[in-house]
C-alpha cells in the first residue's frame, strides 16, 4: 500500500556494545536486510524503535534511521537526564517518542516515567510504553496524567491474554477512550494458543478495531528479537488482513494514522 508505516522494528549490529542488562542478543538486522523485508510487508515507511539491547546508547538505531532518510522516524530510550539539548539533536534526526520498556532488560524504570514525560513533552514526543499489560488496571490513573501522548506495545501484552470483558483491558479501553494509541503488533510475545491465529490476542485486536479504529498503529516487530520460529513475512501480512479485514481500515491505520503522530 502506498506509503503505508510498520511502527515498529530494531535493528542489530555487533559493532554495538550491549548494555549489561540486555536479556536478548539478537544476530545483527542491517537497514539492507530490512529493505528486502518491506517488499512483502507492502510497507514503504517505517519506525526505528530501540531495542533493550542496547540501554540508553541510542547509535545503532539512529544510523539506521539515517539510512532509511525521510521515510523513517525513530522512537529511541533516554531518562530522566536527558538535556534539552540532546533532545533537540533527537527531534531533528527524526525521532518522535520516548520507549519506555517495563519488562526485564529496560533501562529506564517506572520511577522515572513522569521526569521522561515532562522533558520531552516542549518537543512533541509522545512516550511508547512497553509492559505486561496485567499491570495495566493498577497504572492507569498515573498514565492518564501523563502531559504527552501514549503508545502501548503489542496490543498490551497481556501475559497472558485476558479477556475482553477483563478488569485489565477495561484500563487499555480507557486509555485509548482518552487519546492513547495501541500496537497491533507482536502477538508471539503474549499468546497462548499461538499460530497462526493467535487467537486469544486477535480477539482483543478485533475489540480494539471494534471501538477504536482511529487509535490503532500496525508494526511488524522486525526481526522478531528472542524469537525462534516467529511467523513468516507472508503469514504476519495475512494477519495483518485478518486483523484489518478492509481497504479503508488498512489505510487508515497503516497510512492515516502513523503520518499524523510521527510527522511523516
Amino acid at each position: 500500500m502506498l506509503l503505508a508505516c510498520d511502527t515498529h522494528v530494531h535493528f542489530y549490529d555487533g559493532r554495538y556494545p550491549v548494555a549489561a542488562a540486555a536479556t536478548i542478543h539478537a544476530p545483527d538486522a542491517s537497514p539492507d536486510d530490512y529493505r528486502a523485508a518491506q517488499a512483502d510487508l507492502g510497507t514503504e515507511r517505517v519506525v526505528v524503535v530501540q531495542p533493550t539491547a542496547y540501554g540508553l546508547d541510542n547509535r545503532c538505531q539512529l544510523a539506521a534511521m539515517e539510512a532509511f532518510g525521510a521515510s523513517a522516524r525513530g522512537v529511541m530510550v533516554v531518562d530522566g537526564r536527558c538535556s534539552a539539548d540532546e533532545l533537540a539533536r533527537l527531534t531533528g534526526l527524526g525521532v518522535r517518542g520516548a520507549r519506555l520498556h517495563m519488562l526485564p532488560g529496560g533501562a529506564v524504570p517506572w520511577a522515572s516515567l513522569e521526569a521522561v514525560a515532562a522533558n520531552i513533552a516542549p518537543f512533541g514526543w509522545h512516550v511508547q510504553l512497553q509492559l505486561n499489560g496485567r499491570e495495566l488496571a493498577d497504572r492507569c490513573e498515573r498514565l492518564l496524567r501523563l502531559p504527552v501522548g501514549l503508545v502501548v506495545d503489542h496490543v498490551g501484552r497481556f501475559m497472558p491474554p485476558v479477556p475482553p470483558d477483563s478488569r485489565e483491558f477495561a484500563a487499555l479501553f480507557a486509555l485509548v477512550d482518552n487519546g492513547a494509541l495501541v500496537k497491533l503488533s507482536a502477538p508471539y510475545e503474549s499468546s497462548v494458543s499461538g499460530p497462526p491465529d493467535f487467537a486469544d490476542v486477535s480477539e482483543l485486536v478485533n475489540a480494539l478495531v471494534a471501538r477504536a479504529p482511529d487509535r490503532l498503529l500496525w508494526a511488524s516487530n522486525w526481526p522478531h528479537p528472542g524469537q525462534s520460529g516467529p511467523p513468516t513475512l507472508v503469514e504476519l501480512v495475512a494477519l495483518r488482513d485478518r486483523w484489518l479485514p478492509t481497504d479503508a481500515l488498512r489505510r487508515h491505520v497503516l497510512v492515516d494514522t502513523p503520518a499524523a503522530l510521527y510527522g511523516f
